[in-house]
């Protein structure tokens, strides 16, 4: 295959939806990592994009890569997604609720990372997306802040994968948007915030293949993102 090849977690909407759409417009081949594989999202051709059986929680990262290489034979871009909310306490959250926020948030992109790595170093430009949040660079209220615990860490993956690869030419970044017109993003505001003056999906993914798209004598660790004034945000 002549096209990039990108692995894209949380396709099926919000973000991730929108990050699809604009990678197919830009030419891209996108393989979508779906719980549900049997619905193409809206939007998307069969000849731009396929869908693979994978669920964070169940993982399958090593099987989704190498079916990948077998088919295509290239991986260029990976951009984890695919993200979980949850608003209870960080004190009296039970054990099983912060590891499932974790797994999702944290260790799965840590998976598919390793398992797309050295597909990644091949391709001699390989490029790593973390969406995390600004809630990955500080806590704004009760009730985001077992939320910005994750996100903290999935900051962190960006910026470690980042050093991994650098002599490989592998850039990583994390994106870190505040509040987006999402299912996930009218959630967190509690009704607080309009929809329509939260950040819309479509532009954090023309910044999200801005930055895939970019040589790698330009670098950026972490994007921050917002649509109103929150302290340094």
């Amino acid at each position: 295959m002549t096209r990039k090849v990108m692995l894209l977690t949380g396709g099926s909407r919000g973000i991730g939806h929108a990050v699809a759409l604009e990678a197919v417009r830009r030419g891209w081949f996108v393989s979508l990592g779906l719980r549900d594989p049997s619905v193409l999202p809206e939007g998307l051709v069969g000849s731009a994009v396929e869908v693979v059986p994978y669920d964070a929680m169940t993982r399958g990262e090593d099987e989704w890569v190498q079916g990948v290489m077998q088919r295509h034979g290239r991986v260029d871009a990976l951009v984890a997604s695919a993200g979980l909310f949850d608003g209870d306490s960080i004190v009296t959250a039970d054990d099983a609720r912060v590891l499932r926020l974790f797994e999702i948030n944290v260790h799965a992109p840590r998976r598919l990372a390793a398992a797309a790595w050295q597909p990644l170093i091949d391709g001699g430009a390989g490029r790593v997306i973390i969406m995390g949040s600004l809630s990955g660079k500080r806590v704004k209220s009760v009730g985001s802040a077992l939320y910005s615990f994750s996100k903290f860490a999935s900051v962190a993956l960006a910026h470690a994968l980042r050093h991994e690869g650098w002599d490989h030419g592998i850039r990583a970044t994390a994106i870190c948007p505040g509040l987006v017109a999402t299912d996930m993003g009218v959630t967190a505001a509690g009704g607080s915030v309009p929809p329509d003056t939260m950040i819309q999906p479509g532009d954090i993914a023309t910044l999200t293949l801005d930055t895939i798209e970019r040589p790698a004598t330009f670098s950026q660790a972490e994007i921050t993102v917002n649509s109103r004034i929150d302290g340094l945000y």
